[in-house]
Protein backbone atom coordinates (compact mmCIF):
# COMPACT_ATOMS: atom_id res chain seq x y z
CA UNK A 1 0.00 0.00 0.00
CA UNK A 2 2.78 2.69 0.98
CA UNK A 3 4.51 1.67 -1.81
CA UNK A 4 1.42 2.35 -4.31
CA UNK A 5 0.89 5.52 -2.68
CA UNK A 6 4.29 6.44 -3.31
CA UNK A 7 4.15 5.94 -6.75
CA UNK A 8 0.87 8.26 -6.86
CA UNK A 9 2.99 11.31 -5.40
CA UNK A 10 5.57 11.01 -7.95
CA UNK A 11 3.25 10.48 -10.28
CA UNK A 12 1.02 13.53 -9.40
CA UNK A 13 4.05 15.59 -8.78
CA UNK A 14 6.30 14.92 -12.55
CA UNK A 15 2.93 15.77 -14.25
CA UNK A 16 2.52 18.82 -12.54
CA UNK A 17 5.96 19.76 -13.58
CA UNK A 18 5.59 18.98 -16.87
CA UNK A 19 2.02 21.01 -16.90
CA UNK A 20 4.15 23.84 -15.25
CA UNK A 21 7.16 23.54 -18.09
CA UNK A 22 4.61 22.70 -21.06
CA UNK A 23 3.38 26.70 -21.19
CA UNK A 24 6.77 27.79 -21.56
CA UNK A 25 6.92 26.08 -24.97
CA UNK A 26 6.47 29.23 -28.01
CA UNK A 27 3.17 27.58 -29.64
CA UNK A 28 -0.36 28.35 -30.51
CA UNK A 29 -1.13 24.77 -29.86
CA UNK A 30 -4.74 24.50 -27.82
CA UNK A 31 -3.24 21.89 -25.92
CA UNK A 32 -0.11 23.72 -24.71
CA UNK A 33 -2.08 26.99 -24.21
CA UNK A 34 -4.81 25.41 -22.12
CA UNK A 35 -2.50 24.89 -19.16
CA UNK A 36 -2.61 28.46 -18.75
CA UNK A 37 -5.63 28.37 -16.96
CA UNK A 38 -5.18 26.19 -13.70
CA UNK A 39 -2.69 27.85 -12.06
CA UNK A 40 -4.43 27.54 -9.36
CA UNK A 41 -5.35 23.76 -9.03
CA UNK A 42 -1.96 23.02 -10.46
CA UNK A 43 -0.31 24.72 -7.38
CA UNK A 44 -2.99 22.91 -5.25
CA UNK A 45 -2.08 19.53 -6.61
CA UNK A 46 1.88 20.59 -6.12
CA UNK A 47 1.34 21.72 -2.18
CA UNK A 48 -0.61 18.07 -1.37
CA UNK A 49 2.48 16.36 -2.80
CA UNK A 50 4.85 18.14 -0.93
CA UNK A 51 2.74 17.85 2.07
CA UNK A 52 1.99 14.14 1.60
CA UNK A 53 6.16 12.93 0.67
CA UNK A 54 7.19 13.14 4.05
CA UNK A 55 4.88 10.42 4.71
CA UNK A 56 5.75 7.97 1.57
CA UNK A 57 9.29 8.65 1.42
CA UNK A 58 12.48 8.97 2.46
CA UNK A 59 13.41 12.78 2.68
CA UNK A 60 17.23 11.88 2.99
CA UNK A 61 17.67 10.54 -0.33
CA UNK A 62 19.22 13.04 -2.35
CA UNK A 63 17.08 11.96 -5.76
CA UNK A 64 13.88 12.69 -3.32
CA UNK A 65 15.09 15.93 -2.14
CA UNK A 66 16.04 17.38 -5.29
CA UNK A 67 12.06 16.49 -6.67
CA UNK A 68 10.78 18.48 -3.91
CA UNK A 69 12.95 21.38 -4.62
CA UNK A 70 11.89 21.41 -8.62
CA UNK A 71 8.10 20.68 -7.14
CA UNK A 72 8.67 23.51 -4.72
CA UNK A 73 10.00 25.56 -7.31
CA UNK A 74 6.86 24.70 -10.44
CA UNK A 75 4.37 25.76 -7.11
CA UNK A 76 6.57 29.20 -6.78
CA UNK A 77 6.09 29.76 -10.13
CA UNK A 78 2.37 29.01 -10.71
CA UNK A 79 1.62 31.40 -7.42
CA UNK A 80 3.71 34.10 -8.72
CA UNK A 81 1.39 34.03 -11.88
CA UNK A 82 -2.05 34.05 -9.85
CA UNK A 83 -0.24 36.34 -6.88
CA UNK A 84 -1.52 39.95 -8.96
CA UNK A 85 -5.43 38.54 -8.40
CA UNK A 86 -5.07 38.19 -4.82
CA UNK A 87 -6.16 40.71 -2.00
CA UNK A 88 -2.23 40.93 -1.25
CA UNK A 89 -1.26 42.73 -4.24
CA UNK A 90 -1.31 46.55 -4.77
CA UNK A 91 -4.59 47.38 -6.46
CA UNK A 92 -4.27 48.58 -10.51
CA UNK A 93 -7.34 50.63 -10.98
CA UNK A 94 -8.23 53.20 -8.61
CA UNK A 95 -11.89 52.32 -6.55
CA UNK A 96 -14.09 55.27 -5.16
CA UNK A 97 -16.95 54.65 -3.03
CA UNK A 98 -18.81 57.81 -5.19
CA UNK A 99 -18.27 59.52 -8.35
CA UNK A 100 -16.69 62.82 -8.57
CA UNK A 101 -17.90 64.19 -11.53
CA UNK A 102 -21.21 63.06 -13.09
CA UNK A 103 -23.30 59.78 -11.98
CA UNK A 104 -22.26 56.08 -12.27
CA UNK A 105 -22.99 53.78 -14.96
CA UNK A 106 -22.39 49.92 -14.79
CA UNK A 107 -21.90 47.20 -17.27
CA UNK A 108 -22.68 43.42 -16.48
CA UNK A 109 -21.38 40.58 -18.97
CA UNK A 110 -23.28 37.38 -19.52
CA UNK A 111 -22.72 34.78 -21.28
CA UNK A 112 -26.32 32.84 -21.63
CA UNK A 113 -24.59 29.03 -22.90
CA UNK A 114 -25.64 28.32 -26.55
CA UNK A 115 -28.57 25.80 -26.37
CA UNK A 116 -29.80 26.88 -23.26
CA UNK A 117 -33.12 27.52 -23.69
CA UNK A 118 -33.76 29.10 -20.37
CA UNK A 119 -34.11 33.12 -20.44
CA UNK A 120 -36.01 33.24 -17.20
CA UNK A 121 -33.06 33.53 -14.98
CA UNK A 122 -30.88 35.87 -17.09
CA UNK A 123 -33.94 38.48 -18.03
CA UNK A 124 -34.87 37.86 -13.92
CA UNK A 125 -31.26 39.16 -13.21
CA UNK A 126 -31.18 41.75 -15.62
CA UNK A 127 -34.22 43.52 -13.88
CA UNK A 128 -32.63 42.98 -10.36
CA UNK A 129 -29.58 44.68 -11.21
CA UNK A 130 -30.63 46.92 -13.44
CA UNK A 131 -27.06 47.50 -15.48
CA UNK A 132 -27.19 50.82 -17.96
CA UNK A 133 -25.14 48.67 -20.59
CA UNK A 134 -25.65 44.69 -20.91
CA UNK A 135 -23.54 42.37 -23.60
CA UNK A 136 -24.89 39.28 -23.48
CA UNK A 137 -23.07 36.27 -25.75
CA UNK A 138 -23.77 33.21 -27.55
CA UNK A 139 -27.24 34.37 -28.23
CA UNK A 140 -28.95 32.92 -30.89
CA UNK A 141 -32.11 32.97 -32.87
CA UNK A 142 -34.30 31.45 -29.84
CA UNK A 143 -32.36 33.61 -27.78
CA UNK A 144 -33.39 36.75 -29.92
CA UNK A 145 -36.75 36.05 -29.71
CA UNK A 146 -36.71 35.37 -25.85
CA UNK A 147 -34.94 38.50 -25.31
CA UNK A 148 -37.87 40.66 -26.34
CA UNK A 149 -38.48 41.87 -23.05
CA UNK A 150 -35.34 43.95 -22.65
CA UNK A 151 -36.34 45.80 -25.66
CA UNK A 152 -38.53 47.79 -23.09
CA UNK A 153 -36.11 48.51 -20.57
CA UNK A 154 -33.50 49.49 -23.41
CA UNK A 155 -33.90 52.52 -25.68
CA UNK A 156 -30.57 51.25 -27.45
CA UNK A 157 -29.97 47.83 -29.10
CA UNK A 158 -27.38 45.85 -31.49
CA UNK A 159 -28.30 42.29 -32.31
CA UNK A 160 -26.09 39.83 -34.10
CA UNK A 161 -27.86 36.59 -33.32
CA UNK A 162 -26.21 33.66 -34.66
CA UNK A 163 -26.58 29.59 -34.19
CA UNK A 164 -22.95 28.93 -34.21
CA UNK A 165 -22.31 30.25 -30.44
CA UNK A 166 -21.02 33.06 -31.04
CA UNK A 167 -24.16 35.72 -31.23
CA UNK A 168 -24.11 38.97 -29.38
CA UNK A 169 -26.52 41.46 -27.96
CA UNK A 170 -25.63 44.30 -26.38
CA UNK A 171 -28.43 46.46 -24.48
CA UNK A 172 -27.74 49.83 -23.33
CA UNK A 173 -29.49 53.00 -21.65
CA UNK A 174 -26.57 55.33 -22.97
CA UNK A 175 -26.95 56.42 -26.92
CA UNK A 176 -25.04 54.30 -29.34
CA UNK A 177 -22.72 55.87 -31.89
CA UNK A 178 -22.08 54.71 -34.82
CA UNK A 179 -22.50 51.26 -33.61
CA UNK A 180 -20.63 48.30 -35.83
CA UNK A 181 -20.77 44.75 -35.99
CA UNK A 182 -17.44 43.62 -36.69
CA UNK A 183 -15.33 40.70 -38.04
CA UNK A 184 -11.87 41.36 -37.47
CA UNK A 185 -10.23 37.67 -37.37
CA UNK A 186 -12.73 35.21 -38.46
CA UNK A 187 -15.91 35.43 -41.10
CA UNK A 188 -17.92 33.72 -38.42
CA UNK A 189 -16.69 35.38 -35.06
CA UNK A 190 -18.51 39.14 -34.58
CA UNK A 191 -17.43 41.62 -32.39
CA UNK A 192 -18.94 45.40 -31.59
CA UNK A 193 -17.67 48.55 -31.45
CA UNK A 194 -19.24 51.01 -30.94
CA UNK A 195 -19.35 54.93 -28.92
CA UNK A 196 -21.29 55.06 -25.60
CA UNK A 197 -22.29 59.26 -24.98
CA UNK A 198 -22.25 59.42 -21.19
CA UNK A 199 -24.88 61.67 -19.31
CA UNK A 200 -21.81 64.32 -19.34
CA UNK A 201 -22.00 64.20 -23.00
CA UNK A 202 -18.44 62.74 -23.17
CA UNK A 203 -17.83 60.01 -26.07
CA UNK A 204 -16.25 56.88 -25.11
CA UNK A 205 -15.38 54.07 -27.00
CA UNK A 206 -17.01 49.84 -26.26
CA UNK A 207 -15.63 46.97 -27.59
CA UNK A 208 -17.68 43.69 -26.94
CA UNK A 209 -15.47 40.61 -27.42
CA UNK A 210 -16.22 36.51 -28.01
CA UNK A 211 -13.29 34.95 -29.89
CA UNK A 212 -13.28 31.32 -30.21
CA UNK A 213 -11.92 29.15 -26.96
CA UNK A 214 -9.05 26.35 -26.55
CA UNK A 215 -9.58 23.49 -26.97
CA UNK A 216 -12.35 24.47 -30.00
CA UNK A 217 -9.35 25.45 -31.44
CA UNK A 218 -5.66 27.05 -31.40
CA UNK A 219 -5.33 30.20 -29.63
CA UNK A 220 -3.59 31.92 -32.82
CA UNK A 221 -7.23 33.61 -34.10
CA UNK A 222 -8.08 34.39 -30.00
CA UNK A 223 -4.52 36.03 -29.62
CA UNK A 224 -4.70 38.04 -33.18
CA UNK A 225 -8.52 39.78 -32.25
CA UNK A 226 -7.33 40.49 -28.69
CA UNK A 227 -4.32 42.69 -29.95
CA UNK A 228 -5.83 44.17 -32.70
CA UNK A 229 -8.44 45.54 -30.87
CA UNK A 230 -5.79 46.49 -28.06
CA UNK A 231 -4.06 48.59 -30.82
CA UNK A 232 -6.92 50.08 -31.88
CA UNK A 233 -7.85 50.85 -28.25
CA UNK A 234 -4.36 52.38 -28.12
CA UNK A 235 -4.68 54.26 -31.21
CA UNK A 236 -7.96 56.05 -30.95
CA UNK A 237 -8.53 59.28 -29.18
CA UNK A 238 -11.29 57.96 -26.92
CA UNK A 239 -11.56 56.34 -23.53
CA UNK A 240 -12.45 53.29 -23.95
CA UNK A 241 -14.06 49.99 -22.36
CA UNK A 242 -13.29 46.04 -23.67
CA UNK A 243 -15.72 43.71 -22.43
CA UNK A 244 -16.71 40.11 -22.73
CA UNK A 245 -16.18 36.44 -22.82
CA UNK A 246 -12.21 36.78 -24.04
CA UNK A 247 -12.07 32.97 -23.27
CA UNK A 248 -8.99 33.72 -22.21
CA UNK A 249 -7.58 33.62 -18.41
CA UNK A 250 -6.59 37.07 -16.71
CA UNK A 251 -3.07 35.75 -15.74
CA UNK A 252 -1.96 34.65 -19.40
CA UNK A 253 1.26 36.58 -21.73
CA UNK A 254 -1.66 37.49 -24.01
CA UNK A 255 -3.71 38.66 -21.47
CA UNK A 256 -0.40 40.60 -20.13
CA UNK A 257 0.55 41.69 -23.68
CA UNK A 258 -3.05 42.64 -24.24
CA UNK A 259 -2.98 45.45 -21.28
CA UNK A 260 0.30 46.48 -22.28
CA UNK A 261 -0.79 47.45 -25.77
CA UNK A 262 -3.74 48.65 -25.10
CA UNK A 263 -3.05 50.41 -22.15
CA UNK A 264 -5.89 48.96 -20.24
CA UNK A 265 -6.52 48.56 -16.89
CA UNK A 266 -7.67 45.12 -15.07
CA UNK A 267 -10.08 45.54 -12.02
CA UNK A 268 -9.38 42.40 -10.75
CA UNK A 269 -5.63 43.29 -9.73
CA UNK A 270 -5.02 43.70 -6.40
CA UNK A 271 -8.63 42.38 -5.33
CA UNK A 272 -9.52 38.58 -6.26
CA UNK A 273 -9.61 36.16 -9.28
CA UNK A 274 -13.63 36.54 -9.93
CA UNK A 275 -13.91 33.49 -11.63
CA UNK A 276 -16.81 33.28 -13.89
CA UNK A 277 -15.93 29.87 -15.59
CA UNK A 278 -16.93 27.20 -14.97
CA UNK A 279 -20.50 27.37 -12.87
CA UNK A 280 -20.52 24.03 -13.08
CA UNK A 281 -17.22 22.78 -12.09
CA UNK A 282 -16.47 24.07 -8.23
CA UNK A 283 -12.62 23.42 -8.20
CA UNK A 284 -12.47 24.50 -11.80
CA UNK A 285 -12.79 27.71 -12.66
CA UNK A 286 -11.20 30.23 -14.10
CA UNK A 287 -11.44 34.22 -14.88
CA UNK A 288 -12.90 34.31 -18.41
CA UNK A 289 -15.14 37.13 -18.52
CA UNK A 290 -13.62 40.28 -18.18
CA UNK A 291 -13.96 43.99 -18.26
CA UNK A 292 -10.39 46.33 -19.13
CA UNK A 293 -10.97 50.53 -19.24
CA UNK A 294 -8.76 52.99 -18.78
CA UNK A 295 -7.40 55.27 -16.37
CA UNK A 296 -10.43 57.77 -16.92
CA UNK A 297 -12.57 55.24 -15.22
CA UNK A 298 -12.76 54.52 -11.42
CA UNK A 299 -13.89 51.30 -10.10
CA UNK A 300 -17.18 51.71 -8.07
CA UNK A 301 -17.65 47.83 -8.28
CA UNK A 302 -17.13 44.56 -9.01
CA UNK A 303 -18.91 41.45 -8.61
CA UNK A 304 -19.91 38.14 -9.64
CA UNK A 305 -23.13 37.65 -10.22
CA UNK A 306 -25.53 34.42 -8.91
CA UNK A 307 -25.67 31.23 -11.21
CA UNK A 308 -28.41 31.96 -14.30
CA UNK A 309 -28.38 28.48 -16.11
CA UNK A 310 -24.96 29.26 -17.83
CA UNK A 311 -21.76 27.51 -17.97
CA UNK A 312 -20.34 30.90 -17.24
CA UNK A 313 -21.07 33.36 -14.46
CA UNK A 314 -22.63 36.80 -14.98
CA UNK A 315 -20.14 39.52 -14.43
CA UNK A 316 -20.33 43.28 -13.22
CA UNK A 317 -18.76 46.57 -13.03
CA UNK A 318 -19.96 49.89 -11.89
CA UNK A 319 -17.46 52.55 -13.13
CA UNK A 320 -17.41 56.63 -12.79
CA UNK A 321 -15.68 58.55 -15.45
CA UNK A 322 -13.20 61.62 -14.58
CA UNK A 323 -12.93 63.66 -17.77
CA UNK A 324 -9.45 65.27 -15.36
CA UNK A 325 -8.36 62.05 -16.48
CA UNK A 326 -9.10 61.78 -20.06
CA UNK A 327 -5.57 63.67 -20.58
CA UNK A 328 -3.56 60.51 -19.30
CA UNK A 329 -1.74 58.78 -21.56
CA UNK A 330 -0.52 54.81 -20.92
CA UNK A 331 3.24 54.11 -20.59
CA UNK A 332 4.52 53.10 -24.08
CA UNK A 333 4.83 49.46 -24.48
CA UNK A 334 8.14 48.15 -24.68
CA UNK A 335 9.61 47.58 -28.54
CA UNK A 336 9.46 44.16 -27.83
CA UNK A 337 6.21 44.26 -26.86
CA UNK A 338 5.10 45.86 -30.04
CA UNK A 339 7.06 43.37 -32.02
CA UNK A 340 5.56 40.42 -30.11
CA UNK A 341 2.00 41.98 -30.57
CA UNK A 342 2.26 42.29 -34.78
CA UNK A 343 3.87 39.15 -35.26
CA UNK A 344 0.38 37.09 -33.10
CA UNK A 345 -1.79 39.04 -35.30
CA UNK A 346 0.20 38.30 -38.43
CA UNK A 347 0.00 34.74 -37.10
CA UNK A 348 -3.34 34.92 -36.30
CA UNK A 349 -4.33 36.29 -39.32
CA UNK A 350 -2.40 33.63 -41.18
CA UNK A 351 -4.11 30.67 -39.20
CA UNK A 352 -7.70 32.38 -39.88
CA UNK A 353 -6.80 32.53 -43.74
CA UNK A 354 -5.93 28.64 -43.73
CA UNK A 355 -9.07 27.86 -41.95
CA UNK A 356 -11.17 29.98 -44.17
CA UNK A 357 -9.34 27.84 -46.92
CA UNK A 358 -9.97 24.44 -45.43
CA UNK A 359 -13.80 25.89 -45.18
CA UNK A 360 -14.06 26.83 -48.75
CA UNK A 361 -12.51 23.37 -49.52
CA UNK A 362 -15.65 22.03 -47.79
CA UNK A 363 -18.63 23.87 -49.77
CA UNK A 364 -18.49 24.93 -52.97
CA UNK A 365 -19.68 28.93 -52.55
CA UNK A 366 -20.72 30.67 -49.62
CA UNK A 367 -23.51 33.52 -50.52
CA UNK A 368 -23.10 36.53 -48.58
CA UNK A 369 -26.31 39.03 -48.15
CA UNK A 370 -25.35 42.18 -50.54
CA UNK A 371 -27.74 44.48 -48.21
CA UNK A 372 -25.37 43.77 -45.19
CA UNK A 373 -22.60 45.80 -45.47
CA UNK A 374 -20.12 43.99 -42.87
CA UNK A 375 -20.86 40.84 -44.44
CA UNK A 376 -20.34 41.53 -47.92
CA UNK A 377 -16.93 42.66 -46.80
CA UNK A 378 -14.18 39.61 -47.93
CA UNK A 379 -11.99 38.21 -45.66
CA UNK A 380 -9.54 39.26 -47.34
CA UNK A 381 -10.03 42.92 -46.94
CA UNK A 382 -10.74 42.60 -43.61
CA UNK A 383 -7.20 41.10 -43.45
CA UNK A 384 -5.86 44.20 -45.01
CA UNK A 385 -8.10 46.80 -42.37
CA UNK A 386 -6.36 44.89 -39.77
CA UNK A 387 -2.90 45.10 -41.20
CA UNK A 388 -3.64 49.12 -42.07
CA UNK A 389 -4.13 49.18 -38.43
CA UNK A 390 -0.26 48.57 -37.56
CA UNK A 391 0.88 51.87 -37.49
CA UNK A 392 3.72 53.95 -36.00
CA UNK A 393 3.10 53.72 -32.33
CA UNK A 394 2.26 57.46 -31.32
CA UNK A 395 4.94 59.29 -28.96
CA UNK A 396 3.25 59.66 -25.64
CA UNK A 397 5.31 63.07 -25.08
CA UNK A 398 3.26 64.76 -27.96
CA UNK A 399 -0.12 65.49 -26.36
CA UNK A 400 -3.58 65.45 -28.03
CA UNK A 401 -2.69 68.68 -30.45
CA UNK A 402 0.89 66.92 -31.67
CA UNK A 403 -1.06 63.33 -32.55
CA UNK A 404 -3.29 65.25 -34.44
CA UNK A 405 -0.42 66.76 -36.12
CA UNK A 406 1.36 63.28 -36.59
CA UNK A 407 -1.43 61.50 -37.97
CA UNK A 408 -2.46 64.52 -40.00
CA UNK A 409 0.94 64.50 -42.18
CA UNK A 410 0.43 60.59 -42.72
CA UNK A 411 -2.65 61.04 -45.13
CA UNK A 412 -6.06 59.54 -44.78
CA UNK A 413 -5.10 56.66 -42.37
CA UNK A 414 -3.47 58.90 -40.32
CA UNK A 415 -6.82 61.29 -39.88
CA UNK A 416 -8.43 58.89 -37.85
CA UNK A 417 -8.65 60.53 -34.40
CA UNK A 418 -9.73 63.78 -36.15
CA UNK A 419 -12.10 62.02 -38.22
CA UNK A 420 -13.54 60.23 -35.12
CA UNK A 421 -14.20 64.04 -33.05
CA UNK A 422 -15.44 65.06 -36.42
CA UNK A 423 -18.39 61.79 -36.41
CA UNK A 424 -18.78 61.68 -32.86
CA UNK A 425 -19.83 65.61 -32.74
CA UNK A 426 -18.14 66.28 -29.19
CA UNK A 427 -14.17 65.98 -28.80
CA UNK A 428 -12.97 63.04 -27.24
CA UNK A 429 -9.99 63.99 -25.34
CA UNK A 430 -8.91 60.54 -25.45
CA UNK A 431 -5.75 59.71 -24.44
CA UNK A 432 -4.02 62.19 -26.32
CA UNK A 433 -4.02 65.31 -23.91
CA UNK A 434 -6.66 67.20 -22.29
CA UNK A 435 -10.08 67.24 -23.84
Amino acid sequence: MLIMLRYVVVTIGILTIALTLLPFIPSNEWWIRIWDFPRLQLASLQAAVLIAMPLVMRLRSLNVAAFAGVLFLAMGWQLARIAPYTPYYRVEAEAVSSCREGPPFSLLVINVLAGNENAGPVIDLVRRSDPDILLLVETDDWWHRHLEPLNALYRHVISQPQNNGYGMHLFSRLELVEPRIRFLVEDQVPSIKTGLRLPSGKVIDFYGLHPKPPPLQDTAERDAELLIVGREVRDEMASAIVAGDLNDVAWSKTSHLFQEISGLLDPRIGRGPYATFNANWPLLRWPLDHVFFEDAFQLLEIAVLEDVGSDHFPFMVSLCHSAARDSAIAPRPEPSQIEAAEEAIEEGLEESQDSDSRRAARRSRRELDPSDETASRSVLERRISAKQRLQPWPDPQKGKIGLLEERADRGPAGNQAQGAQDRYGTPHGGKGGSP
